[in-house]
């Protein structure tokens, strides 16, 4: 057994260091314990037989032994990852503290002073965002003090560029918010019939009681599209790869929140802000 365990962990860290870092458990350094061991040496000093022995042991400890192993490895490599990958996109959006949180272009939503802010990428013709969006209106409801900055992030084709230039335009009537949630309530084709989208659009702006020939031409200034383009740059900085995408305090959440899972991470940056 301990020549097995020896030969194991040589197998592991000569074959694939890659594997090894992955896929080394308690389990698996349990098995291997004893005394220290000096490192292995290089796999060109095995000779093929020896490769032999350490390839059947690997494949039956892994295979028939111990298949967890592998799956318990995948496990690990993968929370790394998105650890990883998490701690990459909140050094990304300190760095771009300013851009979400200070920039004037960018509609504001709930309390302008709330003690606590949220902010949201979101695409109008995303599914995953309307079903957040009766939990967002439920907490600006019910909690007086957060501060909502609302982020246009058209990913899903021409249907949804269309509807945020509406949106955005619509800022020149001091009517976003009100035609924000028409739009988050219209049903669109995900790109796939235009015409009858746009339709959708101009409907819901009479809806939210717009001037529609003034939002047509507001739609088509510099000012607008500019603001998309800063909004869909600064979601590539950060690393948005899909809407919706809420940053609440020093956290970010993809995908569709619940309004308890949004009222519990606006309680919890709230108390996180107390303390700092």
């Amino acid at each position: 057994m301990r020549k097995a365990a020896f030969l194991l962990t040589i197998a592991f860290f000569a074959l694939s260091p890659a594997l090894a870092r992955a896929t080394v458990t308690p389990a698996l350094a349990a098995a291997a314990a004893g005394p220290v061991a000096p490192p292995p040496p290089p796999i060109s000093s095995f000779s093929p037989a020896q490769r032999a022995e350490i390839e059947g042991i690997i494949k039956h400890y892994l295979t028939v032994s111990n298949p967890e192993v592998i799956a318990e490895g995948l496990q690990n490599l993968q929370q790394h990852s998105q650890e990883a990958e998490t701690a990459k996109t909140k050094d990304a959006i300190a760095k771009a503290k300013d851009r979400l949180y200070n920039d004037p272009s960018s509609p504001v939503g709930g309390n302008p002073k709330g003690n606590v802010t949220v902010v949201e990428f979101f695409d109008y013709q995303c599914p995953y965002c309307k079903a957040s969006h009766e939990a967002v209106d439920e907490l600006l409801k019910k909690d007086k003090n957060v501060r909502y900055i609302y982020k246009e992030f058209p990913i899903l084709g021409v249907s949804s560029m269309f509807a945020s230039e509406a949106a955005l335009a619509s800022v020149k009537q001091h009517k976003y918010i009100e035609f924000h949630n028409a739009l988050m309530k219209a049903r669109f084709s995900h790109s796939a019939n235009p015409p009858a989208d746009k339709a959708e659009v101009f409907k819901a702006a009479k809806e939210a009681g717009l001037n529609i020939a003034k939002l047509k031409k507001d739609m088509k200034s510099k000012e607008v599209s500019d603001i998309i383009d800063a909004d869909i740059k600064l979601g590539q900085d950060i690393g948005v790869r899909g809407t919706p995408m809420f940053i609440i305090g020093d956290n970010i959440y993809p995908g569709a929140m619940q309004y308890d899972q949004l009222s519990q991470a606006v309680a919890e940056a709230r108390e996180a802000g107390k303390k700092k």
